[in-house]
């Protein structure tokens, strides 16, 4: 008889150690869960960079360039880098185009001949957006128009990301602005089948960084 309430006891403590190692590591996990939920996530303003290749010829040669100005309107924070960009505005003057031409020339004709055919164009705005955990795409208000972009990105560092995307200036109904700076350019944008043109498709490219709090 004292073998089995020895045995029983044996039982009972064995069990309550199981169950309060289980609490323990049940405990530790909900903390540590916790401590990863409470992670605060916000942009750097004055780290985002934007920008972009235009295409001339038939041969589509890639012409470069940025916008020295960028507005950060409104940010959020987020449990992850992505989700503290949902939902950022951002306005960007035109007039910090910068396409490092040599000759001063390219520029001035670009904000003349392309965005002052346009309407409202003094500002390029924008929304950025993310859906689920990793889809990104961007709002686009251009020529009185918003379109999507949707876009791609990469980690480049701690809480560093780059975008990019394609933007098609039809979507925006932007072909007259496209066809008044192919005029304007004509020379500089016919290739060796004697054919001016300017794509109206234009790779577009941001870089952020954010910190966490």
């Amino acid at each position: 008889m004292k073998k089995i309430t020895f045995a029983c006891l044996s039982l009972l403590l064995i069990t309550g150690i199981s169950c309060k190692d289980a609490k323990k590591e049940k405990d530790a996990q909900a903390v540590e869960l916790e401590a990863t939920s409470s992670k605060k996530f916000s942009l750097v303003k004055d780290s985002t960079k934007v920008s972009f290749t235009a295409y001339k010829t038939t041969e589509k040669l890639p012409v470069g360039g940025k916008f020295t100005k960028i507005n950060i309107k409104e940010t959020n924070e987020g449990s992850t880098a992505l989700l503290a960009l949902n939902g950022t505005t951002f306005s960007i003057p035109v007039s910090s185009l910068f396409t490092n031409d040599a000759t001063g020339t390219r520029d001035p004709k670009i904000l003349e001949f392309f965005f002052g055919v346009m309407e409202n164009t003094e500002l390029i705005s924008g929304e950025f957006k993310v859906s689920g955990e990793d889809k990104c795409s961007i709002d686009v208000t251009l020529n009185g128009k918003t379109q999507n972009i949707p876009l791609d990105h990469t980690l480049t560092g701690d809480n560093s990301y780059s975008f990019s995307g394609v933007m098609d200036l039809e979507n925006w109904d932007a072909l007259n602005a496209v066809a008044s700076i192919n005029k304007a350019c004509e020379a500089l944008h016919t290739g060796k089948d004697g054919v001016s043109k300017t794509w109206s498709e234009v790779a577009v490219h941001a870089e952020v960084l954010l910190q966490e709090k």
